[in-house]
Parts: C-alpha cells; sequence; structure tokens
C-alpha cells in the first residue's frame, strides 16, 4: 500500500476526529478557508478546528499562507497529488457516518 494511502487512512479512520480531518479537507478541497470559515462552515469549535489543522499540517496534508487571523488553508501539493486516495477512503467512511 502507498504510504500516502497509509497517512489518510491512519488520519480519518484510525485515529480519534477523524471524520472531522475528512470534513475539513473536503472542503479546502471544495476552495481555500481560515479556520473560522472552516468553524463557521462545519459548525464545529475553533479550537477544535484547530488542533485538526495542526494534525493535519504536521502530516503534509495541507499547507497555508498568511498569518494570524488571516490564515487561509490548502490542500497540500502532496495530497493533491494523491487526492483519489482521499476520494476512496472517504468515500468508505466518510460520507456514510455524517449524513
Amino acid at each position: 500500500m502507498h504510504a500516502v494511502k497509509r497517512l489518510l487512512w491512519w488520519i480519518l479512520a484510525g485515529s480519534a476526529g477523524g471524520l472531522n480531518r475528512g470534513r475539513i479537507i473536503e472542503l479546502l478541497f471544495e476552495k481555500p478557508r481560515n479556520a473560522n470559515e472552516i468553524s463557521k462552515v462545519l459548525n464545529l469549535d475553533y479550537k477544535t478546528v484547530r488542533h485538526h489543522i495542526r494534525v493535519l499540517e504536521k502530516n503534509n496534508l495541507i499547507t497555508s499562507m498568511g498569518s494570524d487571523y488571516g490564515r487561509v488553508y490548502f490542500p497540500s501539493d502532496l495530497l493533491e497529488k494523491h487526492k483519489e486516495f482521499f476520494d476512496e477512503i472517504w468515500g468508505k467512511i466518510g460520507k456514510k457516518k455524517i449524513k
């Protein structure tokens, strides 16, 4: 199994908060957003969103530009390159549990 695919399985399905991380990634594929926008759209606590963003950044799945409140998040080049892995895994675990 590809290393990025293993990472995504762990980040999304193998750890607490995986569904929220998947929702954040899905949202960022639609358009770049700041943490406050993510919080509002997903109806999540701002501090929770910041935690998930740190996990995703640490694992090179998202990247950012700007500073402080205006920092905007994007899918990383690594994630963009392997979007099919995200779509496959999210299709199996994400959509079913959110509805």
